[in-house]
């Protein structure tokens, strides 16, 4: 399963590489305020699902472009480019997501970077890889000295006060913080200890799973604004090493609203 994930990952960044240079040319469609949608991203998505399909026909699909594909209890769940608006405008900062749920558990992962060529895997209880080498999270374990990745919320601007308070708090007491404007990219490089940690609040399920998995196959850990195992059906998430993490967590509990 985790081959055929990685194959279709290929294909569709083989189909968003060849596009680069065609972008003035593209249809690009606003499903909502900066929430943008181009001719690739749909040719990616077919182009996954086809591959998908053909090994696995009784496979449930979840895709950010067209929606649920009812299947048995394998669920893809597929993000064909995240980071449009990088895309969009040339900013070489995308990838494909692509994961894998068996009954509730993300079984398998795959994150590609089609311009770095840079493939990101792991299986439920078999570590993470990026380009067939094991990574692990960062040693780091205290907020001075980390680098945090994060995004804005501009699907859910009504957030927004919350996540400056978020922001300000741990901007004090880090070394730096940075927002590339592609979550699952953001949750490989905390796998891979590019970032020490990650929060992020207002995503959807497919700029998450993939790098959920990664993140906890090399040793890190992932979790909703309350410490739990809802970040899926929140949208809200915090992750990082260990150490890390809970120092995040607590760090930004009091502009944490309630459940």
């Amino acid at each position: 399963m985790l081959n055929i994930g990685v194959r279709a990952a290929r294909a569709a960044g083989e189909i968003i590489s060849r596009s680069m240079d065609k972008v003035e040319a593209l249809h690009i469609d606003e499903k909502g305020r900066n929430d943008f949608v181009t001719e690739v991203d749909q040719r990616a998505e077919r182009e996954i699902i086809r591959i998908i399909l053909e090994a696995f026909p009784e496979h449930a699909i979840i895709a950010e472009e067209s929606g649920v594909h009812a299947g048995n209890e394998y669920t893809w769940i597929i993000d064909p480019l995240d980071g449009t608006t990088n895309f969009i405008h040339g900013f070489p900062q995308f990838a494909v997501s692509i994961a894998l749920v068996h009954k509730g558990k993300i079984e398998q992962a795959i994150i590609y970077d089609p311009l770095k060529q840079e493939m990101f895997t792991a299986t439920r209880g078999a570590g993470a890889v990026l380009n067939n080498r094991r990574i692990r999270v960062s040693r780091q374990i205290t907020l001075s000295g980390a680098l945090l990745g994060t995004g804005f919320p501009f699907k859910a601007q009504s957030q927004l006060d919350s996540y400056l308070d978020m922001f300000r708090v741990l901007f004090k007491d880090t070394a730096g913080i940075r927002r590339a404007g592609a979550a699952a990219l953001d949750l490989a490089y905390v796998a891979a200890g590019r970032f020490d940690g990650f929060w992020e609040m207002g995503l959807r399920e497919w700029d998450m799973a993939a790098g959920v998995l990664l993140i906890q196959e090399a040793g890190g850990i992932v979790s909703d604004f309350h410490g739990g195992d809802q970040y899926l059906q929140s949208g809200n998430i915090v992750a990082g090493t260990p150490k890390l993490h809970a120092q995040i967590l607590d760090s930004i509990q009091a502009y944490v609203a309630a459940k």
